[in-house]
């Protein structure tokens, strides 16, 4: 008698237990179709800019030739690498070494004219003294004294004509000379040669402008120059973090920092884009010049930070807020949370949140849909 009343209890018991969990279940169910939701999770973020550049050498110098004349040699090749005063081109020399013998012939005959005029300058002052004393004695003429007085002036005269005259010969000489140096071309700076722009045997004309022979760029130091829209130009600020990859190693980042924006625009296709420049170390020479760039402004960056879709946040009527709908069991509260650094698609949650959380992510799902975490 007494297991035949236990077991409608146990039944019972049995049965309410079954409902509830029913109950509850159903009310999960209905929950996550109704809501699309989402788990608050810890990860770094990071807002930034993005633009496109290309890779080009902080320093370099286009090296041309500064006297005309047949290209003789040239000692140097793209890729090669120069350090400043090496020797890397020359021009004939024929008709400037022809220049600077004339000039010192030239010189060497005005300075032996120079030692006559000297000497005869000499005797007009000694007879002009002996004529003066002789005067002073009443033993010649006044016309005499004269005469050699004009005969000293003359002499003077002539001795400061040459020296001018040598004057100018030795600048022409000199002249002459830093032309036949000329004809050696150095590099001007320590470097890679880049490009040759004249070939052995070409005759180069300096007289209406240099001829280019080659370039030389410093490749340890390059600049990204990068083409931001005016839509963003306005977000930098000169000192930010920057970063960039290449095409062909999208892996690895190369990091500087925004050393300047050019005022001046370009206009493309009605797009009007501003160019920003930084540095970057090039050491190991991976880097080339022209090569492209996918650039990349840090404007702010959280790191283990908790993090929900942008799509979750809602305004707050507290300036400054947003506010989030929180699955907190069977119902749905609304919090009011602090948001740091933000992107498109994350934002960060300063407080409000906990990791592990879940939050409702946009507006009612559709029929079938379920929550995801």
């Amino acid at each position: 008698m007494r297991m035949r009343r236990i077991v409608p209890g146990v039944l019972a018991a049995l049965a309410i237990t079954l409902a509830g969990a029913w109950w509850y279940l159903d009310v999960q169910a209905k929950t996550q179709s109704a809501f699309d939701t989402v788990t608050v999770r810890r990860g770094d973020l990071e807002r930034t800019v993005t633009a496109l550049g290309k890779l080009e050498p902080l320093e370099y110098v286009d090296v041309g030739a500064q006297v005309s004349g047949q290209l003789k040699r040239i000692h140097v090749g793209p890729g090669d690498r120069v350090e400043a005063g090496d020797l890397l081109a020359e021009i004939d020399p024929t008709v400037y070494e022809a220049r600077v013998a004339a000039d010192r012939a030239t010189l060497l005959g005005l300075e032996a004219q120079l030692a006559e005029r000297k000497a005869l300058l000499k005797l007009a002052r000694q007879q002009h003294a002996r004529q003066k004393e002789l005067h002073e004695a009443n033993a010649t003429s006044k016309e005499a004294l004269d005469s050699a007085a004009a005969e000293a002036e003359v002499a003077a005269a002539r001795v400061a004509a040459l020296e001018a005259e040598i004057s100018k010969a030795r600048s022409t000489l000199e002249a002459d000379e830093a032309n036949l140096g000329y004809t050696k071309i150095l590099a001007p700076m320590a470097g890679t040669v880049m490009s040759l722009s004249a070939r052995q045997g070409q005759t180069l004309n300096a007289n209406q402008s240099a001829p280019i022979i080659l370039q030389i760029a410093d490749l340890e130091t390059m600049t990204v120059r990068t083409q931001v829209s005016e839509a963003d130009v306005g977000k930098l600020t000169i000192g930010m973090e920057a970063y960039f990859t290449t095409l062909g190693d999208p892996e690895r980042r190369w990091t500087g920092r925004l050393r300047q924006i050019l005022p001046t625009p370009e206009v493309l296709n009605d797009v009007v884009l501003y160019n920003a420049l930084f540095e970057v170390d090039n050491a190991d020479g991976r880097l080339l010049p022209q090569m492209t760039a996918q650039v990349f402004f840090v404007l702010g960056r959280a790191e283990d930070a908790a993090i929900v879709p942008v799509s979750a946040l809602r305004p707050a009527e507290e300036p400054g807020k947003h506010s989030v709908q929180v699955v907190n069991g069977t119902r749905i509260e609304t919090r009011t949370v602090t948001v740091g650094v933000q992107d498109r698609i994350h934002a960060e949650i300063l407080d409000g949140l906990r990791p592990g959380e879940q939050v409702v992510a946009g507006g009612a799902a559709g029929p079938g849909q379920r929550g995801r975490s």
